[in-house]
């Protein structure tokens, strides 16, 4: 008899949340994994330990995911940028973050803040329908029943290393190979949050979604507050030249591809300058 009152306890907890406007805040924290490759002369260096502390703390960040039953907004969370050390120089760029992300499940649409190369971009369009499938597999993260989704994705990725100071083994100027390669990407979702949203552009399941694992990198929610007593304001971002994803792509990789071929041109034999490409 105990355990069926915590079942309709528990069902009714639930569809309490469905009829109501309930908002939340999640917070969540994402990990890469690095499989870099470097030139023959930076192995196991001072300079060597220096860049991957670096990539560590840009790849270990904590995100904050408002939301509502319609609308949310994902950004990443207030903290202290690190310095980067004398002589060495990292950029970053990728054409499916954002700096603020905007998602309106009712219209179907979202509108991704990002600033690149010192200019603001302003990216709307539509949210993708993602092709989940359904597991049995369950398990909790926090108080929250979580099942399991998974979706193939194909992707490109490019075979690229760490060209230090025009090493021959790795030389940025050396062309890269792209190859297709297919993904699955795992999810974990929570009925107990009857939102079809969750980090990043993951979104389309019946739940909320605490977990995702790409086989590279892992967002997991650390923290969800419902109801917080201070209402949440959700406003969409309004800064930037305003465009569509394909367009930002297509702008980000030409701007890479002259980035590249920039350095290629000035590059200084004496020079403590490291030039860094990061593979998908």
């Amino acid at each position: 008899m105990k355990q069926t009152i915590i079942i309709v306890f528990a069902f009714l907890f639930i569809n309490g949340l469905a009829a109501q406007d309930f908002q939340g805040v999640a917070t969540y924290k994402t990990h890469r994994k690095l499989n870099i490759k470097l030139d023959s002369t930076q192995m196991e260096t001072e300079m060597h330990k220096r860049m991957m502390n670096m990539l560590k703390k840009q790849f270990e960040k904590t995100y904050i995911l408002t939301f509502t039953k319609n609308s949310s907004l994902y950004k990443e969370g207030e903290q202290l940028e690190a310095p980067q050390p004398e002589g060495m120089q990292m950029m970053f760029v990728s054409t499916d973050g954002s700096d603020i992300l905007y998602k309106n499940m009712k219209e179907n649409r979202f509108a991704s803040q990002n600033e690149v190369f010192g200019k603001k971009f302003l990216v709307k369009d539509s949210i993708k329908t993602l092709d989940w499938k359904l597991e049995n597999d369950t398990k909790n993260i926090g108080n929250y029943t979580c099942y399991k989704a998974t979706m193939k994705r194909e992707i490109e990725v490019v075979e690229s290393g760490i060209s230090i100071n025009g090493d021959k083994d790795l030389d940025a100027s050396a062309d890269e190979e792209s190859k297709l390669k297919e993904i699955t990407i795992t999810a974990w979702y929570t009925p107990q949050i009857p939102v079809n949203n969750g980090p990043e552009k993951y979104q389309g399941l019946p739940g909320l979604i605490l977990e995702v694992n790409d086989g590279q990198q892992t967002i997991i929610c650390s923290k969800v507050v419902l109801n917080p007593e201070n209402k949440i304001t959700i406003k969409e971002p309004e800064k930037g030249t305003v465009l569509t994803q394909k367009k930002f792509e297509a702008i980000i990789n030409k701007r890479m591809q002259e980035e590249q071929e920039r350095y290629k041109h000035n590059r200084d034999g004496d020079s403590e300058r490291i030039e860094i490409r990061i593979g998908g």
